[in-house]
């Protein structure tokens, strides 16, 4: 095969797509801390998907049209680092296939390599061992042995797959935190599983999805006889060995039920679980659900947006609008602040944000949830945003290029415990770059930590853990563990004590709370450390505490 046309462009970004959701779970393995959080395979393949969904759309006959349109879907739907480098690859791919309806082996080549620079441009400061050096490396020298002695598609992605992979298995001598816990880049191994899912069909032998995976090519939401709302989430977990026997189907209902879901469906088949509910924070329920085990399927999809927007749309086709929607009143400036837990929510509404979107670990929020919530605070000059998470912050600046013409500032807040204060400290009649300055000070001076469990067994900086144990992590670095959260907890608090310095010492505490365990903890902050100590029931799910130290 020298050339690919429309139809066989978009059969291969099916391949690449199936390949990728298929081992999700397996690429969400790789993380380097044992926290229930490791979520770049289900980043990476919901960024996907959403490209693909769009390219599907596209009835071009030109693959340029079809490749802006993936482009454009990857953008918007990317989630997390590995989702918007996704995003950035293809990008650049796009930009150099741009006006052509068929493409030759070169053009592909040239497409990735330029993919790889675009991707290198968009973050500030590229790490070497990662989805970058994986995508830099593998086009690179594809692309010198295409110059050398051209050749046809079905060399080139054998060669790049094999490129891929040899980078890929070297990223532990880049980071060697990698090597210490004895894994590769989960954003390079996510890569790779496209690129072979692309090698695949294009030597004949597509991949398709475990599960067949339903295209949504017609919007069904003028079919609701009920107003719905919210993120219609689905998933399949299997169980852990020792939930297989225990998982009790009538717990699970309450706890989702509890967190405000509806149309809820729980069944369990063995060591096998699937649900189905309609809920506001999507997030919530995923994070409950890996407590029991891992996802085998996952799909979420935003009921609101898509039956409000088919019905606006046969509204105005139907009849004149009879009046003007109430325009709120202008607002120097608005603040969106990503959360997940009810209490964690409040407390970012107390402190004044105009919009929380929720999320966090495990789900982050995607280039188009925060668009939409922007489009939404239209009456507000300038909007800051607060990711408060690491993985959430480059999907947060994408809204600065998808909408120019808005002031968007992206406030680099990279835990809870940061945006809390940041947001508390919102000077709300400063000016753009004073706010700015302020604030950056304010986040440099806490000192996030907290406390969750593991879901795997690890040793990290000489730590051994075991599955099922509690953590006590400090930045990068674990400080505790053990079966005894209490005690973990402690021991974290006495290094929180050695610091003199600071004043002020904020818990958080999940939605495991257990009030004896609290008042405890509350009891000893007194009696052992001169802190002011304030205790927030901040419900969310995954961290049994979030401790911030200012």
């Amino acid at each position: 095969m020298n050339k690919l046309n429309v139809t066989q462009f978009k059969d291969m970004l099916r391949s690449g797509c199936a390949n990728l959701e298929n081992h999700a779970n397996e690429i969400n393995t790789l993380n380097v801390f044992p926290v229930p959080d490791g979520d770049t395979g289900t980043n990476m393949s919901m960024t996907f998907s959403n490209g693909y969904n769009e390219a599907l759309k596209c009835n071009s006959d030109s693959v340029s049209d079809v490749a802006k349109a993936f482009s454009r879907g990857l953008l918007m739907g990317a989630r997390g680092n590995s989702g918007v480098i996704t995003s950035q690859i293809f990008r650049g791919f796009y930009q150099q296939i741009d006006g052509l309806d068929e493409i030759e082996t070169k053009d592909v080549s040239l497409g990735f390599e330029n993919g790889a620079r675009v991707a290198y441009k968009a973050i500030m400061k590229p790490v070497e061992g990662t989805i970058l050096t994986v995508v830099r490396e593998a086009s690179w020298y594809t692309n010198h042995d295409f110059e050398t002695e051209p050749f046809e598609l079905e060399t080139y992605f054998n060669k790049i797959c094999d490129y891929a992979k040899e980078s890929l298995d070297h990223t532990p001598d880049y980071l060697p935190v990698l090597k210490e816990v004895g894994v590769v880049d989960s954003g390079g191994a996510g890569l790779l599983k496209i690129l072979e899912g692309f090698k695949a069909y294009i030597n004949g032998q597509p991949i398709d999805f475990e599960e067949k995976k339903e295209v949504e090519q017609v919007n069904p939401a003028l079919l609701l006889e009920n107003e719905e709302f919210g993120y219609c989430t689905e998933f399949i977990i299997k169980l852990d060995d020792d939930y297989v026997k225990r998982f009790d189907e009538k717990i699970m209902k309450k706890k989702l039920t509890d967190m405000g879901g509806e149309s809820l469906v729980v069944v369990k088949d063995e060591d096998l679980v699937k649900v189905h509910v309609h809920t506001l924070k999507p997030g919530d329920a995923l994070n409950l659900g890996q407590r029991y085990g891992e996802f085998v399927k996952l799909k979420i999809e935003n009921m609101q947006l898509q039956h409000s927007t088919i019905i606006e749309n046969a509204a105005k086709a139907e009849q004149p609008a009879t009046k003007e929607v109430e325009k709120k009143e202008p607002k120097k400036h608005g603040i969106i602040a990503v959360a997940a837990g009810d209490g964690i929510t409040k407390l970012f509404y107390d402190l004044g944000s105009d919009v929380v979107v929720s999320g966090g670990q495990t789900m982050n929020p995607s280039t188009e949830d925060f668009v939409k919530v922007v489009n939404e605070l239209e009456h507000c000059e300038d909007i800051f945003i607060f990711p408060n998470n690491s993985n959430i912050i480059l999907a947060a600046k994408q809204c600065q290029s998808v909408l120019p013409d808005r002031k968007i500032y992206v406030i680099e807040t990279k835990s809870i415990q940061a945006g809390l204060s940041a947001v508390g400290m919102f000077d709300h009649e400063g000016e753009a770059q004073q706010i700015i300055d302020d604030l950056n000070l304010v986040i440099s001076n806490v000192d996030a930590s907290s406390v969750t469990y593991a879901i795997k067994d690890t040793t990290f900086e000489g730590v051994e853990v075991k599955k099922g144990d509690y953590m006590a992590i400090a930045g990068k670095s674990i400080i505790a563990c053990g079966q005894d959260r209490k005690e973990v907890m402690l021991k974290l608090l006495d290094k929180l004590f050695e610091d003199d310095e600071k004043e002020l010492l904020t818990i958080i505490v999940g939605d495991d709370r257990n009030e004896e365990e609290v008042k405890f903890i509350e009891k000893y902050v007194n009696d052992n450390s001169d802190f002011e100590l304030e205790i927030v029931d901040g419900k969310q799910p995954v961290y049994s505490y979030l401790i911030g130290l200012e």
